[in-house]
């Protein structure tokens, strides 16, 4: 059921044809811009260069003006390949990067995206690397670089947001204040859910993370091939998270806990189920990072801040959310349930309440939010992929773990510290290494207070 759901979203592909612009492009709703610039360092540009652009639709030929740019307009997103035609190029000149020809780009609607390719004069040895670019010749991000070089990997690290940066007019560290802030938010809707199946089965869920992975690509599949608008496309994927939980307790989970099947044997299953749903989505969606929205969110001044209406939005989603949940287990008969299930299921069973009933929600609840978590993380870092979940399940079992295993509130503190610690830690550290220093501040206080902060001590032995 689930790659027949898999397969039915795949095919809400727009395909439109491709062509030529004789005049510069301009990226709308409709429309993409491909944009490749051919120059000779320390020469100039490349003039008469001839490229061939092939993806959707038709092949489309383009050569390069006096300022040695092509611009081709598409009118449907995806990954196209970039030929350079070596016949066309100036007299003893070669690529600067042989091997880097051809090369794919990946467009989407509403944007500019292209491609530097540099060549070498006379007498030059090959063997630098060409600099892909956004946006109309701005040089890209690495992160933009590998989406139109199309090297993106599968254990790369979710890219970085926006809401990180020290723009013109703000405060380093009042902004790394925010960042962390809004993504510690996010984290904990993610992380909820986890620490909630944790607290009624025992279980720790390994393929959470795929969950999370589920509502970054339902919402990209709706809003970049269905063009649907974003509020739907996040009501879409909070809906698949919540039938996928349901799926997975009532045909998998369930009938292993009937059977007396124990946790760890359960946690093994979740590994090889965690295993098969990247694999599906790598076969799916590729290795190609996907952006869930083209157009870049104006960001605001606050003070000595800066923070974009996309992301305002997003925390606004995240508070309610886990205030409604909080409303839920603290005031309403299904959550006095779920807790009395955490506390004790024999004694929950014997005083009436239908424990596998309970179960059954929290998974519902669980994967929902886990789903509705990987929208808005994946707005907040600009783009999702196929083990964007699995790049974040350590830190999302590290929030749970800080905060106390079992405790939803223990969650949301765990995420807030971690992902304060996350965006503060590139003040001394690369960025590479932010996930790895909030490894280390939970295994600091751990060694300080095994519970976590709001965990309850038990007795071993």
């Amino acid at each position: 059921m689930l790659l027949a759901l898999l397969t039915a979203l795949s095919t809400l592909v727009v395909v439109g044809p491709a062509h030529a612009a004789t005049a510069p492009c301009s990226p709308d709703d409709a429309t993409a811009c491909l944009n490749v610039t051919v120059t000779v360092p320390g020469t100039g540009p490349a003039a008469g260069v001839g490229l061939t652009v092939e993806g959707e639709g038709e092949p489309v030929q383009a050569t390069t003006d006096d300022a040695g740019k092509a611009s081709v307009a598409l009118t449907a997103a995806g990954d196209y390949t970039v030929t350079v035609d070596e016949a066309t190029l100036p007299a003893g000149t070669t690529l600067k990067d042989p091997a880097a020809n051809p090369a794919t780009v990946t467009v989407a609607l509403g944007r500019a995206a292209g491609r530097i390719v540099q060549l070498l004069p006379p007498g030059a040895e090959a063997g630098a690397e060409a600099t892909p670019t956004d946006d109309a010749g701005a040089t890209a991000t690495p992160e933009d670089a590998d989406a139109a070089a199309g090297d993106a990997e599968a254990g790369a690290e979710a890219e970085s947001s926006a809401e990180a940066s020290a723009a013109p007019g703000t405060n380093r560290y009042a902004q790394l204040l925010l960042a962390g802030t809004v993504f510690g938010l996010l984290l904990a809707l993610a992380a909820l859910g986890a620490n909630l199946i944790y607290g009624t089965t025992g279980l720790s869920n390994f393929a959470h993370g795929e969950l999370v992975t589920l509502g970054g690509m339902v919402a990209f599949l709706a809003v970049q091939r269905a063009h649907l608008p974003l509020w739907l496309a996040i009501v879409l994927a909070t809906a698949a998270g919540a039938l996928l939980g349901w799926f997975l307790n009532r045909f998998l989970f369930r009938p292993l806990r009937r059977r007396g099947v124990g946790i760890t044997q359960q946690m093994i299953v979740t590994i090889g189920l965690s295993l098969a749903l990247v694999s599906a989505y790598l076969f799916f969606f590729s290795a190609q990072p996907k952006p869930v929205v083209s157009a870049i969110s104006q960001r605001m001044q606050l003070g000595p801040v800066q923070i974009s209406a996309q992301s305002l939005v997003s925390v606004g989603i995240a508070v309610v959310v886990l205030t409604l949940v909080a409303f839920v287990l603290a005031r309403t008969r299904m959550g006095r349930a779920t807790r009395a299930v955490s506390d004790n299921p024999a004694l929950a069973a014997a005083t009436g309440i239908r424990v596998e009933s309970v179960i059954s929600r929290v998974w519902v609840v669980s994967a929902a939010l886990a789903s509705l978590g990987g929208v808005l993380l994946s707005l907040y870092l600009n783009t999702t992929r196929f083990n964007f979940g699995s790049t974040l399940l350590l830190l999302m079992f590290a929030a749970i773990t800080l905060g106390g295993l079992g405790s939803p509130l223990g969650a949301v503190i765990g995420a807030l510290v971690i992902g304060l610690v996350v965006e503060l830690s590139t003040i001394v550290l690369p960025n590479d290494m932010r996930y790895a220093s909030a490894l280390v501040i939970l295994i600091l206080v751990l060694l300080v207070r095994p519970q976590g902060i709001l965990g309850r001590a038990e007795r071993i032995g």
